[in-house]
């Protein structure tokens, strides 16, 4: 299940939102693959695969070096 947080209305400055640092991190770590920095692929089932082989390769690295 997805949920989306939003700004309240009545918010002055700056102020954390919940579990917004889980969505920027994890953008942040696909930027590291040269291919998800730009959007060269034409066709949207490609680009999600690249997507997955990215975190698959996230993944990967954080199991085999802790």
């Amino acid at each position: 299940m997805v949920e989306i947080i939003r700004r309240s209305d009545d918010q002055k400055g700056f102020q954390i939102l919940p579990r917004r640092w889980v969505v920027e991190r994890t953008f942040g770590w696909m930027t590291r693959w040269r291919r998800l920095v730009r959007d060269y692929e034409q066709r949207i089932d490609v680009s999600q695969a690249m997507i997955l082989v990215a975190m698959a390769g996230n993944l990967i690295r954080r199991n085999t070096h802790p």
